[in-house]
């Protein structure tokens, strides 16, 4: 623990010093004496510096961060700051009567018990109960060219700011709220609920008529800009980069860029990365796939040429090696031209093609010479030996591929279970590929 001498108010009666407890302090970077602008501006800094979104080569950043994020939330709050100033975290087990218990405070935060934690900020758009607005969480759609080649966005936004005619007070000049009639200043309602068998249950719920503040502005009295509400609608123009390599899935954080609302602080904007189905490629991990016809030609006599054109627009030109037979589903590995690497752009997967070979057509067939196509092409295989003693003979029709549902065929032991592939790393099969 760590100890640190400041002046009054903290002074005894003898007009010295005492030792004030700053592990909060020192987590965000800060002195005991630091102002409420220098609290804010600390976290702000430590949230970009520390945000686990730009240190995942850390496996201790998110623990880093929450415990940065609950230093801020009990420090940027008076009353909280008060009784951590006068008696450290343990100052803060309800040394106050209606203060917050240390199961309060921390639950906002963690949960998960011992041995590891969670990041507890509901995302539900209100204030937490400790002086911070909760994030803003929106889905943002990409291509995986967007991922590949990275990408700026620029977009217009609509946020909740602080009313500049009132300064987020709500009030008219000088005008002071009164304590709200309907819960008589506790900031809270209570429900009853009827529970079978005829009894009747209460449950405590935020006052409606003051939105839990216990108290609110007479009508007259209220800010014409704002109408009470101590804030307002301000359009924005925020910027996100994509970064080269990021995956379906990641967050985008904008520290800060959130709502604001009257003695909060304005949570994150943070933007989760859904990445939309491609019409040739596939990722896994950083590698890529893609699925490439060849001719019946090409895979008898080799081919030179571009196979495919790339999620930059380059294209991938590739020569087969004299004598190369390709059979049907033959893959090849393109080493380098896979997905670049988050965070080492310069580094990439590598590239699967699987080939797909292209039978001619039946116009091409009564176009050629077909006993001398027959004397080119290998011989024909033989019948069954030996061979059945009844033999029926049978007529077919052709139908769709994809008419076949493979899951109608699988094997019943499949489903009994995992199987020791699936704890040896065998795990699902690769990704389909769409054709290129």
């Amino acid at each position: 623990m760590k100890y640190a001498f400041v002046p009054s108010p903290l002074a005894n009666s003898h007009g010295l010093t005492v030792a004030v407890e700053t592990v909060l302090y020192d987590l965000l970077g800060i002195t005991p004496n630091a102002s409420e602008d220098e609290i804010k501006k600390a976290y702000r800094k430590k949230a970009r510096d520390i945000h686990p979104d730009k240190n995942r080569d850390d496996p201790n950043a998110a623990t880093k961060f929450q415990e940065m994020a609950a230093a801020y939330e009990i420090l940027s709050d008076p009353d909280t700051r008060v009784l951590y100033d006068e008696g450290g975290m343990e100052g803060l087990q309800g040394g106050r009567s209606g203060g917050p218990s240390m199961d309060d405070i921390f639950a906002q935060f963690f949960t998960g018990g011992s041995g590891g934690f969670s990041f507890g900020f509901d995302m539900g758009g209100g204030p937490s109960r400790f002086g911070r607005q909760n994030d803003s969480v929106l889905p943002h759609e990409v291509t995986l060219e967007d991922l590949y080649n990275g990408k700026t966005v620029k977009m217009n936004m609509e946020k909740q700011v602080l009313c500049s005619s009132c300064k987020g007070s709500g009030a008219k000049g000088h005008a002071k709220p009164k304590q709200c009639s309907t819960c008589e200043g506790s900031g809270r309602a209570y429900i009853k609920t009827q529970l079978p068998g005829g009894q009747m249950a209460v449950s405590p719920q935020r006052c409606e008529a003051c939105k839990g503040k216990g108290e609110n502005l007479r009508e007259k009295d209220r800010c014409k800009k704002c109408k009470g509400s101590g804030t307002v609608k301000e359009k924005t123009r925020q910027e996100i980069f994509i970064e080269k390599g990021m995956a379906d899935q990641q967050r985008i954080v904008l520290a800060g860029a959130g709502d604001e609302e009257p003695g909060v602080s304005a949570g994150d904007v943070v933007f989760v990365l859904k990445v939309l189905p491609h019409d040739s490629f596939e990722r896994n991990g950083n590698d890529l796939l893609v699925k490439v016809k060849i001719t019946l030609s090409e895979a008898l006599l080799g081919f030179s040429r571009i196979l495919l054109t790339h999620l930059d627009g380059r294209g991938i030109k590739v020569t087969s090696p004299p004598g190369k037979i390709f059979q049907p589903d033959s893959t090849i590995v393109i080493r380098g031209e896979g997905m670049p690497i988050y965070k080492r752009p310069d580094t990439k997967g590598d590239l699967f093609v699987l080939f797909e070979i292209e039978m001619p057509s039946e116009d091409w067939l009564r176009s050629v010479d077909q006993q001398a196509l027959a004397n080119l092409l290998p011989p024909k295989k033989p019948e069954i030996q030996p061979e059945p003693k009844i033999v029926d003979e049978a007529n077919f029709e052709e139908i769709d591929r994809d008419a076949i549902n493979d899951e109608d065929w699988e094997d019943e032991d499949d489903d009994e279970g995992d199987t020791f592939d699936d704890y040896a790393g065998g795990g699902p099969a690769e990704p389909e590929c769409r054709q290129q």
